[in-house]
């Protein structure tokens, strides 16, 4: 028996389900909420790559832009209106470079997430296959002689476990399974009970319009 491995295939099958089941977008809008400024897209940027002069380039103008806003409000425009004019168009120019160097990072973000999202797909499909080819020669466990008919047995060990005992190959099969109805079932109760909070919600509030038309 393989306690590690059958551990490992199931808890591989328990992550990928829920990668699935949240999805990508939900993922990254949760990092986005946790991580206003993601960690990793902020360490990206000071990367010796493509964004990160279009990222030093975006903090350099806001640090500019700041600074000339900050002078523009203890500017008056009335005492002072040459020079709060002078600010006023220094001030406009930064601000329409700084939207224009947003849009491009923003772009950039889109395709950092893409690849992200990539990755995740690798880092949860590539255990999937590998860890079941690296042990198919494996008996996971063996089952009880003459429990099940030869053809069975067969099916159980495929593809190239001994015969009489359980591949890797069937055990994440059955793991996937047993996941696939738990979540199920929990999605079901979890339904119902949104439902009756829904339906009880709803019918306090018919009564209350009733005792105000009484």
């Amino acid at each position: 028996m393989m306690p590690f491995v059958l551990a490992l295939v199931f808890t591989i099958e328990v992550v990928s389900r829920l990668i699935n089941a949240i999805g990508s977008t939900v993922i990254n809008d949760f990092v986005r909420r946790v991580f206003p400024s993601s960690p990793l897209w902020t360490l990206v940027n000071y990367l010796p790559i493509s964004t990160s002069k279009s990222a030093a380039q975006q903090r350099k103008l806001q640090a500019e832009y700041l600074k000339v806003r900050a002078e523009l409000n203890a500017t008056s425009s009335q005492d002072e209106f040459a020079k709060w004019a002078r600010i006023r168009r220094q001030h406009d120019k930064l601000l329409e470079k700084l939207e224009a160097t947003k849009k491009t990072m923003e772009a950039a973000r889109g395709s950092f997430d893409k690849y992200v999202n990539g990755v995740r797909i690798i880092v949860t499909k590539v255990p999937q296959y590998l860890v079941p080819f690296w042990y198919s020669n494996e008996p996971m466990f063996w089952i009880p002689h003459g429990w099940f008919p030869y053809y069975a047995e067969w099916i159980i060990s495929f593809p190239r476990a001994p015969l009489g005992s359980v591949s890797v190959a069937s055990w994440q099969l059955a793991c996937s399974g047993v996941i696939a109805l738990v979540s199920d079932l929990i999605s079901g109760i979890y339904g119902l009970m949104r439902n009756g909070s829904y339906e009880r919600a709803a019918g306090k509030t018919a009564a209350t319009d009733e005792k105000k038309e009484l």
